[in-house]
């Protein structure tokens, strides 16, 4: 079995969005070392607890310090971006790293209403004049997905037709092939999508686990191959889940109290930095807030490393999937590297070095 990396560069309760990045660059490093498949960025905003809004630029970044990881988006939110500004972006860094680029596309906006209209709407002379209006406008706007991607894939494999208005529109710059598009996806819908397109498919456990295993299994049941560029002949597919790993159990828990608290304020709206051990396990959780944390646990692996370990390969089996990718949100560094470095070690995954 594959094992890669989701990252959000997560700012942490004490920290700052700098130091993420650099926590960021330093697990690359070693998840390149520990014989990581790949290394996937989550394009999020309007939060002061995660630096990944610009994706494409930690790509680069990730990319430049490390030599065999492929690097990506998990995702590109497309429905916030011109197709042509997202060709041209990965073209660009397909340019900079030959071969080990991935560009993962969302539909979903990673942040609230609100946010998602300023990155849709801005500029746009018709704004919406009123919350309820922009709703409409957004809803509209995630309908038309399809027909962006068709777009963006015309652009990267430079196949519009004769009379397309944008026939005479070319990416710049100019590389040998594209890099190979997934999609990414919390219920079937993407992945029957993908399956159509010939397009890899990555399905998000973590936040929908009810249907990861028949999600992932209808995609490759349904999967047509396709010969064009970015496409694929054969399925491929990754289960992308939430994993606390330590030495012991005791210890998977107290560093995952972290998660829970920010679980916790994420679903009031609450979008801070990553909490400490000692902020959570001080909070005064009351009778209902404890009901969500454990309704929340149940989204995570939690747990020694040869338990987590044992777990994902089941799940994996189940889905019929041989590539896993890892999101660890835990508050040291130190911790969510040996993290990493224990699941590695559980599984079996060769060294990289």
């Amino acid at each position: 079995m594959r094992l890669s990396v989701l990252d959000v560069s997560p700012v942490v309760s004490g920290s700052s969005a700098t130091a993420a990045i650099a926590c960021s660059l330093d697990l690359a490093r070693a998840c390149d070392a520990l014989g990581y498949t790949r290394y996937w960025l989550a394009e999020h905003h309007n939060t002061s607890g995660i630096a990944s809004s610009a994706p494409e630029v930690l790509i680069g970044h990730i990319a430049a310090v490390t030599q065999r990881m492929r690097v990506g988006s998990g995702g590109v939110m497309l429905p916030n971006h011109a197709p042509l500004h997202v060709a041209e972006a990965f073209a660009t860094l397909e340019a900079l790293h030959p071969g080990r680029i991935d560009l993962g596309l969302g539909r979903a906006p990673g942040t609230d209403k609100v946010a998602a209209m300023a990155l849709r709407l801005s500029g746009v002379r018709d704004r919406a004049e009123s919350l309820a209006d922009a709703r409409v406008r957004l809803a509209l706007t995630a309908d038309e997905f399809p027909l962006q991607l068709d777009e963006l894939l015309a652009f990267l494999r430079d196949d519009f037709p004769a009379g397309h208005p944008f026939r005479r529109v070319h990416v710049a710059p100019r590389v040998d092939a594209p890099p190979p598009v997934w999609l990414l996806g919390s219920t079937e819908t993407s992945g029957k999508l993908a399956a159509r397109l010939g397009l890899g498919f990555a399905f998000a456990h973590h936040i929908n686990p009810t249907f990861a295993v028949d999600a992932l299994r209808e995609y490759r049941a349904a999967f047509q191959p396709s010969p064009a560029p970015g496409a694929r002949t054969e399925p491929a597919a990754i289960l992308a889940l939430s994993a606390v790993s330590a030495a012991t159990e005791d210890e998977s828990d107290r560093l995952a109290s972290s998660l829970d608290l920010s679980w916790l304020r994420s679903g009031r709206g609450e979008r801070g930095p990553l909490p400490t051990v000692e902020e959570a396990r001080a909070y005064p959780y009351d009778a209902d807030e404890q009901t969500l944390v454990r309704e929340g646990r149940d989204r995570h692996f939690v747990g020694a490393h040869a338990d987590v370990a044992a777990r994902i390969s089941d799940l994996a089996t189940s889905a019929r999937v041989d590539e896993v990718m890892v999101f660890t949100m835990v508050h040291d560094h130190q911790a969510r590297v040996a993290s990493y470095a224990g699941l590695a070690r559980a599984l079996g995954i060769p060294s990289g070095a």
